[in-house]
C-alpha cells in the first residue's frame, strides 16, 4: 500500500449467516460506520445485535452480503488473504489453552503472513515477537506455558499476537471479558497507547460502558434498526447513547457519566456538604432510592460536615438529629424507620 496509516469505512453493509448465493439469513442492513488511523473506537450494543458478526465479516471470517468495507478507499475484497492478514488482525474471547505451548509460540503465530511456506521464524521475526511481548508487559512470562498465566495474562499474550502480525489495523471482539476491573482497565490502557503512540486503529466490541464512555475516541452503536457512530460526548448529548438502555430498567445520568438501575423514589432528602464526601453521600442516598431535592421540601436533610477529625453525617428530621460516623451506619439506620 506504501502507506503508514489506514483509514476504514463500512459502507451500507449487510451481514449475517450463510453462503450469498444460497438465501443468506440477513441479520442487519445498512451499516454505515468510519474510523481514522490512531482511533480507538468502541463497537456497543445489546447481545445478539450483531456485534460480533459485524467484526467477523471486516476480518473475512463470514461473507457480507452487499455494502462494502474499504481501507483507504479500497475494497477489502480486491486484496489476497495474505495482503488482508497483513492490514487487518484479529483478537477474540477464545480461549487457548494448548498444553506446552509457551506465551512465545502463541505471539510467534502472529508472524505467519510473513513467514515462507515452512513457517520458519527468521531472527527479524523473533526480534518482533520478542518486542511484542515487551510492549503488553509480558517479558517475564515470554517462556512460561499459557495454561499456567491468568486470564488477563492470556489476553495480553493474545493482543501481543496481534502486535506481532504489525498490522496498522486491530480488531477485538470483546477483549475484556471475564476479566477483573484492574485487568480491564490495563487492557484499555494498552489499546489506547497502540492508538496513541503506534497510530493503530483500534476496532473493539465491549460491554464496559463505563470505560469505554472515559477511554475511547468513537462509539460505533449498534441498535436493532439503526446505527450511530459519533465521540462519546456527543453520543450523550445527543442522546444516542441513551438510546441503548431504551427498552429496559437501566438509566443513564448524563451528569455523571454512569448508568444506573431505575427506581421508584421512596422519600425526597436535601443533602448539603462539601467535596468528595458530599459527593458520595449523594451517590449513597440516589443508589438507595431516596429522590435528591434542594428546592422542594424534603422529607429530611442530612449535612456532610468534614473536619481534621474525619467526616460526620448530621441527619435532621422534624425535630429529630442525628449523628452517624459513617453512610453504612446512617442507611442503616434509615431503614429501620
Amino acid at each position: 500500500m506504501g502507506q503508514e496509516y489506514f483509514n476504514i469505512s463500512i459502507n451500507n453493509l449487510s451481514i449475517g449467516f450463510g453462503k450469498p448465493e444460497k438465501s443468506p439469513v440477513i441479520l442487519r442492513k445498512g451499516i454505515n460506520f468510519t474510523a481514522n488511523h490512531g482511533e480507538m473506537v468502541a463497537l456497543i450494543g445489546s447481545n445478539g445485535v450483531g456485534k460480533s458478526t459485524l467484526l467477523r465479516s471486516l476480518v473475512g471470517f463470514q461473507e457480507y452480503f452487499s455494502g462494502d468495507f474499504t481501507i483507504n478507499e479500497n475494497s477489502i475484497k480486491t486484496f489476497s488473504d495474505q495482503e488482508r492478514a497483513k492490514l487487518i488482525s484479529f483478537v477474540s474471547t477464545e480461549i487457548i489453552k494448548v498444553a506446552n505451548m509457551t506465551v512465545f509460540d502463541l505471539v510467534a503465530f502472529g508472524r505467519f503472513p510473513y513467514t515462507n511456506w515452512f513457517g520458519k521464524v527468521t531472527s527479524n521475526d523473533k526480534r518482533i515477537i520478542d518486542e511484542a511481548i515487551s510492549n503488553v508487559g509480558m517479558k517475564e512470562h515470554k517462556n512460561k506455558p499459557i495454561t499456567q498465566i491468568s486470564d488477563g495474562e492470556r489476553q495480553r499474550a493474545m493482543i501481543a499476537r496481534a502486535l506481532a502480525q504489525d498490522t496498522p489495523i486491530i480488531i477485538l471482539d470483546e477483549p475484556t471479558a471475564f476479566l477483573d476491573v484492574s485487568n480491564k482497565y490495563e487492557i484499555f490502557h494498552l489499546l489506547q497507547v497502540l492508538a496513541k503512540e503506534k497510530g493503530k486503529t483500534i476496532v473493539l466490541s465491549t460491554h464496559d460502558l463505563n470505560i469505554a464512555l472515559r477511554e475511547v475516541d468513537k462509539f460505533w452503536i449498534l441498535l436493532e434498526d439503526e446505527t450511530f457512530e459519533g465521540s462519546p460526548e456527543d453520543s450523550v448529548l445527543n442522546g444516542n447513547f441513551e438510546k441503548l438502555f431504551s427498552n429496559s430498567h437501566i438509566g443513564f445520568d448524563h451528569y455523571e457519566g454512569e448508568y444506573f438501575f431505575k427506581k421508584e423514589f421512596r422519600e425526597k432528602v436535601k443533602i448539603t456538604g462539601e467535596g468528595i464526601p458530599l459527593n458520595w453521600t449523594l451517590r449513597a442516598f440516589n443508589r438507595m432510592g431516596y429522590q435528591i431535592v434542594m428546592d422542594v421540601k424534603p422529607d429530611f436533610e442530612v449535612n456532610v460536615i468534614e473536619s481534621k477529625n474525619g467526616i460526620n453525617w448530621e441527619f435532621k428530621r422534624k425535630l429529630s438529629v442525628q449523628n452517624f460516623n459513617s453512610i453504612y451506619e446512617m442507611l442503616q439506620n434509615l431503614q429501620k424507620k
